[in-house]
């Protein structure tokens, strides 16, 4: 059984598939550009959420 979904886009003119293929590189360019800015004044080390450190130096640390 072929997936609707799939045969509408073995249909398409070659325009369509061309510029389909451009906005999948667009989007893939402008993903690999939008990287989170580094952290500032950010505690050192791992991330205590993820690890369960909630200290520093022998002092808790609340948020």
């Amino acid at each position: 059984m072929v997936d609707p979904e799939e045969e509408r886009r073995r249909n398409l003119p070659e325009a369509a598939k061309r510029a389909l293929a451009e906005a999948a590189e667009r989007r893939r360019v402008a993903d690999a550009e939008a990287k989170p800015a580094p952290e500032e004044g950010g505690r050192g080390g791992l991330d205590p959420a993820r690890f369960g450190d909630w200290e520093i130096k022998g002092r808790a640390i609340d948020f």
